[in-house]
C-alpha cells in the first residue's frame, strides 16, 4: 500500500540558558512526506496542496538537497546520492521528510528530517539514516547524516555550521527523534540540544533546547483549510520570529559573533 502524505499540527519550543535566558514557544504545522512513494505517484492536488506546482500550500523538490529539478530525479535523487556517498546503499525503504511547505510561494526552513528506511522486508523497513538539513538565513545549506540511528536514541554531531550570530560555531548537538506509528493518532518530536563544549566532556552544558513536534493525520482539504485559516503566513511568519527573537537577544547585549567561512564538505557524517 502506498503510503500518504501527512501534515503534522504542533509547536516549536526554543530555550537559551546563558548568558540569559530567552525561551519562546510558537504553534506551527508541517508536512511529513513518503517522498519515494509520491515520486512513483501522479502529481497530486488535493484542494490546496501540490506538488511541484504552485498553489497556497505546495511542495518542490529544487527547495531541498542540491536543488534538483524533478526532470533531473528530484530530491530523492539527490538524497541516494548522498548516502551512497556515504557508503549506505540499503536505505531503499520510504523516505519520510519533515518540512515546512511553501505558503502562498513562500519558505524558509531552518531544519528539515529526512527518515531514511530499509526496504519493508529488511528488517521490517527499520530506519536506517536520518539526514538533518539545516539552512542559514544567508542562503547557505549544510546536512548532519545520522548513520543507524534509532528512534529515541540520543545521537551526536559535531557542530561546523553557522546558523546564529549569537552562536559560535563550536560544540556539537544531541538529536533526539521519536514517532508513534501504527492505529491512533500519530505523533512526531524531532529535539535538538545545542551544547558549546566537546562532544567527549562530560562536563559539557547545554546552551540551547529546540524542539518540534505535532500530531500528524492524513493530508486532506479539510486539514489544508484548517492549517491555512489559523496560520495563514506561516513561513513568513518563521522568518519574522527568527528576527524578532535575535532582536531580543540584541538587546539583552547576548555577544555577536560573525558569519565564519561555510565548511568545504556538504554533509558532516
Amino acid at each position: 500500500m502506498t503510503a500518504q502524505a501527512l501534515i503534522g499540527f504542533g509547536e516549536v519550543r526554543h530555550a537559551r540558558t546563558r548568558p540569559v535566558a530567552n525561551a519562546f514557544v510558537y504553534p506551527t504545522y508541517f508536512l511529513m512526506l513518503p517522498l519515494r512513494s509520491l515520486s512513483r505517484a501522479p502529481t497530486p492536488v488535493i484542494g490546496t496542496w501540490a506538488i511541484n506546482q504552485s498553489g497556497p500550500v505546495s511542495f518542490f523538490d529544487v527547495d531541498h538537497g542540491d536543488g534538483r529539478t524533478p526532470a533531473q530525479g528530484g530530491a530523492v535523487a539527490w538524497l541516494d546520492e548522498l548516502l551512497h556517498n556515504a557508503g549506505i546503499y540499503d536505505a531503499t525503504g520510504e523516505a519520510w521528510l519533515h518540512t515546512y511547505p511553501r505558503v502562498l510561494g513562500y519558505t524558509f526552513k531552518p531544519v528539515s528530517f529526512w527518515y531514511c528506511h530499509r526496504p519493508a522486508d529488511d528488517q521490517g523497513g527499520a530506519l536506517r539514516a536520518v539526514v538533518v538539513e539545516v539552512n542559514n538565513t544567508f542562503g547557505e545549506r549544510h546536512c548532519y547524516l545520522l548513520d543507524n540511528p534509532q528512534y529515541g536514541v540520543e545521537q551526536r554531531a559535531s557542530k561546523v555550521f553557522h546558523v546564529s550570530p549569537f552562536c559560535e560555531v563550536q560544540g556539537h548537538y544531541r538529536f533526539r527523534l521519536m514517532r508513534t506509528f501504527g492505529p491512533g493518532p500519530q505523533r512526531t518530536v524531532a529535539r535538538i540540544d545545542y551544547f558549546d563544549g566537546d562532544a567527549s566532556d562530560p562536563q559539557a552544558q547545554v546552551l540551547l533546547q529546540t524542539s518540534v513536534s505535532g500530531t500528524l493525520e492524513p493530508v486532506t482539504r479539510a486539514a489544508l483549510r484548517r492549517a491555512l485559516w489559523r496560520y495563514p503566513a506561516m513561513t513568513f511568519g518563521v522568518m519574522a520570529r527568527i528576527h524578532w527573537q535575535a532582536f531580543q537577544l540584541w538587546l539583552k547585549k547576548v555577544p555577536f559573533f560573525r558569519k565564519p567561512t561555510p565548511p568545504q564538505a556538504f554533509t558532516t557524517r
